[in-house]
């Protein structure tokens, strides 16, 4: 395969991936020159999974194209020194970069001072819930503020999401559906790389419906799909198609499912596949919205194939989370508990105290995690 790549690249435009002198193939997303990143763009806006009528491209592009994806599917990208990977080269142009809906600068604030530290961004749907999480969070890890003082909504002024600083771990809410938490990452990214944070983890808390797992237990997504089963997220960019593959970190997947049966025994765990869809209702095949033009049998008949194709749970954003963390070169992981199994019903018909306990369990096991990794005992 080597020797066909650089057979290839002798007959073809130079391209980020590629060593302008020596035609050595590099990492994908290294930003060398502003002309390398645009063709870059190029190539990775063609997805190999869109029909051939919407590719005006050579074959050796999509040898080439394929022969990238491959390399990459299974790896995380960084910077050298660890830090998230910046595929924007006009920031780096900026003086100062407004994050406006989390209300923060990097020219009014050090970024680097309150961040840097920064380990763990987790983030979920409510304002709420997140916030309940980062006191968990410190009383978990021991945390103690300084007389007088109390955990403070970083972004309060922004009306838009809420973040929480809690020692290494972020808590941020999200909102709900792809919009919201694409808008989120974009700025959370940004404000990792400001900070030169290294090495962080990204986690999702979320809850969903179960595909054939009981109400109550916890799922960790193995990989995320569109409501058309494609591992990609679509976008429309300047008019055009952009797909960037969903990928999760699997040995994250397993290290988190691993603590689940160990600690998490009051409950039952799966790994597997996520449909995230762009609709509560009919996006997700449910007969309770306010319109409907499906019968019972047909959406029994479709959770039961994405059921036989893998798909455990649906939900609303981790095919953003996970094409963008991807894109960044952070690992990322999803956490999710099922609040009903989709083929027995539609609503939520649990009380309030038996939500409530089960929307903690993937805040419980979120802590786990880190205090496994940080060395503490749980």
């Amino acid at each position: 395969m080597n020797d066909f790549f650089s057979i290839l690249t002798k007959r073809l435009p130079p391209f980020a991936g590629t060593n302008r002198d020596s035609r050595v193939p590099l990492p994908v997303g290294k930003l060398f020159t502003s002309d390398a990143y645009a063709n870059e763009n190029r190539l990775q806006n063609r997805s190999i999974f869109a029909p051939f009528s919407h590719r005006h491209s050579s074959l050796a592009d999509l040898v080439i194209f394929a022969w990238i994806k491959q390399k990459n599917m299974g790896t995380v990208e960084r910077e050298k020194d660890g830090c998230v990977l910046l595929r924007n080269p006009h920031i780096k142009e900026m003086d100062e970069d407004h994050l406006y809906h989390i209300s923060l600068s990097s020219g009014a604030q050090d970024l680097q001072e309150m961040f840097s530290d920064v380990q763990f961004v987790c983030m979920g749907g409510t304002p709420r819930r997140m916030e309940k999480f980062a006191h968990y969070v410190q009383q978990e890890l021991g945390i103690r503020l300084p007389t007088g003082s109390a955990l403070h909504d970083i972004s309060a002024r922004s009306y838009r999401y809420s973040m929480y600083k809690i020692g290494p771990v972020l808590s941020i809410s999200h909102g709900m559906g792809i919009p919201s938490v694409s808008i989120l990452l974009h700025e959370v990214i940004k404000l990792m790389y400001h900070s030169k944070c290294e090495d962080v983890t990204f986690l999702r808390l979320g809850t969903c419906g179960g595909i054939g797992v009981p109400a109550g237990s916890l799922v960790i997504s193995e990989e995320a799909v569109d409501g058309m089963m494609r591992p990609f997220l679509e976008l429309d960019i300047l008019g055009k198609k952009v797909h960037r593959p969903a990928i999760l970190d699997k040995a994250l997947a397993e290290e988190i499912k691993s603590i689940a049966e160990k600690e998490m025994t009051e409950c039952d765990t799966f790994l597997g596949k996520t449909m995230c869809t762009y609709d509560f209702y009919e996006g997700q095949g449910r007969l309770d919205g306010a319109f409907c033009d499906y019968t019972v049998d047909d959406k029994i008949a479709f959770l039961k194939d994405i059921h036989s194709k893998g798909v455990t749970n649906i939900e609303m954003e981790s095919l953003a989370f996970a094409a963008m963390c991807h894109h960044a070169g952070v690992k990322g992981a999803v956490i999710c508990v099922t609040l009903l199994d989709r083929l027995h019903g539609d609503q939520i018909g649990e009380t309030k105290e038996t939500l409530e306990m089960w929307q903690n369990r993937p805040q419980k096991l979120t802590v786990k995690f880190i205090k496994k990794r940080l060395g503490m005992s749980s």
